[in-house]
């Protein structure tokens, strides 16, 4: 039987949920330990597609710092974060720059894109 303990990061609570495969429940996986329906979706995307934001930098050049923080617009699957990140650790992008700007379309074809999460003017 597939187990796993996970510890629940959808609210401050942190349930501790374990969840098991049982094909004799509608999700297919049946969790214990979830305090409300958040939880157990959460359990289960995690046990069938595990997916994650990525908040990183990107190199700029003509700001007043010279990294810029920016994050993915929806989770990715956790299997392409690392294709994702050597995308991103390319990039470099020229001040100014303005919260929500795009900084990469499509990242690997997924339709999410990396988007700027600060502000930056020209100096």
């Amino acid at each position: 039987m597939d187990t796993r303990e996970l510890v629940c990061i959808i609210c401050p609570i942190g349930c501790r949920m374990t969840v098991v495969k049982d094909d004799y429940v509608s999700l297919g996986y049946k969790v214990t330990g979830n305090t409300c329906n958040r939880g157990e979706a959460y359990a289960v995307k995690e046990m069938t597609n595990p997916t994650r934001v990525i908040p990183t930098t990107v190199k700029i050049k003509n700001a007043q710092l010279n990294r810029l923080p920016v994050k993915t617009n929806a989770p990715v699957p956790k299997g392409l974060i690392f294709e994702c990140m050597n995308i991103i650790n390319k990039v470099e992008v020229e001040a100014p720059v303005r919260l929500g700007d795009i900084i990469i379309e499509n990242i690997l074809g997924t339709g999410i894109d990396v988007v700027a999460t600060k502000t930056m003017e020209k100096i």
